[in-house]
């Protein structure tokens, strides 16, 4: 069993009481689609690893009101990926795809609605509470990783996205990279503004430069 697997089987075991282990086979059928490059169970281990530390912090403005929707959320916030979908056409998939299951565990109408909209604010990374904070701090975090941690982000990505035209390719991720550089704050927790804001800002900065060259 991949290692990546094993960690995110133990995480839904934590987040479902050890139920359900159909559901978690079809996602992890999803994680392992062909055309991911970036986008893979490595991705979803890494969000589930930087949300627990996140909540480990045990600061005002890190730890999530409901850990277990935050992982569920973060288990479910990939599970479709098509690069030729219409804008948060995947985002509005998997969230449907997280509502059910966590629905399925039982929980409260509210609880799984809430589970959906930390899903779907992924797809322009829009926090509006805690829970969403933390999760699109997660998932963002790449972005402020080590430069090969980085370029290799972008490559996957850039594989994911191999049916785009160079000039198109370029534009488009220019206008993402620069719509983040222009925010506030990349990171909105505290630990991961402090971590990896700056770091965020060199590597977007940087690719940008590069994108620009042609």
């Amino acid at each position: 069993m991949v290692g990546h697997e094993v960690e995110l089987r133990d995480t839904w075991r934590h987040v479902s009481g050890g139920g359900r282990t159909d559901a978690l086979e079809r996602l992890l059928g999803r994680y392992r689609e062909p055309h991911r490059r970036y986008h893979t169970t490595e991705h979803v281990v890494w969000v589930v690893r930087h949300v627990n530390q996140i909540a480990s912090t045990d600061i005002d403005g890190n730890v999530p009101d409901d850990l277990p929707a935050v992982l569920l959320a973060a288990l479910y916030h990939d599970a479709v990926y098509d690069p030729t979908a219409t804008k948060a056409g995947n985002e509005i998939a998997s969230a449907a795809l997280a509502g059910a299951c966590a629905a399925s565990f039982g929980w409260s109408d509210e609880r799984s609605s809430h589970v959906e909209r930390l899903v779907f604010a992924t797809a322009d990374h829009s926090v509006f509470d805690v829970d969403s904070a933390v999760l699109i701090d997660a998932d963002l975090a790449v972005l402020g990783g080590e430069p090969g941690v980085y370029a290799a982000y972008v490559r996957g990505v850039r594989d994911e996205y191999a049916h785009v035209p160079n000039d198109t390719w370029r534009s488009g991720r220019a206008a993402v990279l620069e719509g983040f550089l222009q925010r506030d704050a990349i990171f909105t927790t505290p630990f991961m503004h402090a971590q990896r804001e700056a770091r965020a800002r060199a590597n977007l900065t940087a690719e940008l430069t590069t994108l620009s060259r042609g």
